[in-house]
């Protein structure tokens, strides 16, 4: 009786780089961390614009304090994520609150640029405008200057989002990096598979949320496609 073939190895066991097996048999895994990774960039950057946002004002409305706010968060952008993290542990504990406030804090270099430069774009001449309008400050700031300025200001949370999408892979160190928990197993273990689909899956979600704010961008602002429709 002749002797049957043993069966071949699957991409698994031979450890390769493309294994669609690899991507089946932990879709649960994999689906998860991507939800954790999604949230942690999401709170991130919501955190960064709800500080940047009072920053931005402050600065423009004292101006000799924008070289102090603007300074500020350029320096805490230099700190290593390793440090930055460590500093944040004693007073916030292990765990995904540690990683959304320093991603947040990272974000702010970007974000207070970018609200700063939008309003700054906004012309004098639409201020008197509306100024004599019988505008106030508060409603010259969200009906008329917010508004102008939100091309610029959304450029800066486009970058700063595709920003937190890598840094959040950072948050590993605290066992709550999202894909990035996946990603440092992967090369602790030399799991070529694990490390591929997790680092194409980063690639992904950096494009899909890009787009996904180019779009939430041209419906709010309809009247920077007039210029593509006519």
């Amino acid at each position: 009786m002749t002797p049957s073939a043993p069966p071949p190895e699957n991409c698994l066991i031979r450890n390769d780089w493309i294994c669609g097996e690899y991507i089946t048999t932990r879709a649960s895994d994999l689906g998860e961390a991507l939800v954790q990774h999604l949230g942690i960039v999401v709170a991130s950057v919501l955190f960064g614009l709800v500080l940047a946002f009072p920053l931005a004002l402050l600065a423009r409305r004292y101006r000799r304090l924008e070289g102090v706010v603007v300074g500020t968060t350029t320096a805490i952008y230099t700190i290593p994520s390793l440090a930055l993290f460590s500093l944040l542990v004693p007073l916030t504990g292990l765990g995904p609150t540690t990683v959304v406030l320093g991603l947040g804090l990272y974000s702010l270099t970007i974000l207070v640029r970018n609200v700063l430069d939008g309003l700054s774009a906004v012309s004098v001449d639409v201020r008197e405008a509306a100024t004599g309008m019988g505008y106030g400050a508060s409603r010259l700031l969200f009906k008329v200057e917010l508004p102008l300025a939100l091309p610029t200001i959304m450029a800066g949370i486009r970058v700063a989002t595709v920003s937190a999408v890598a840094l959040t892979t950072v948050g590993a160190i605290l066992d709550y990096g999202g894909l990035g928990d996946l990603l440092i197993q992967g090369k602790q273990s030399n799991f070529k598979a694990q490390v591929l689909v997790t680092s194409a899956l980063c690639v992904l979600l950096a494009i899909a949320l890009d787009l996904i704010l180019v779009g939430v961008q041209r419906v709010l602002t309809p009247w920077t496609r007039t210029g593509e429709t006519g």
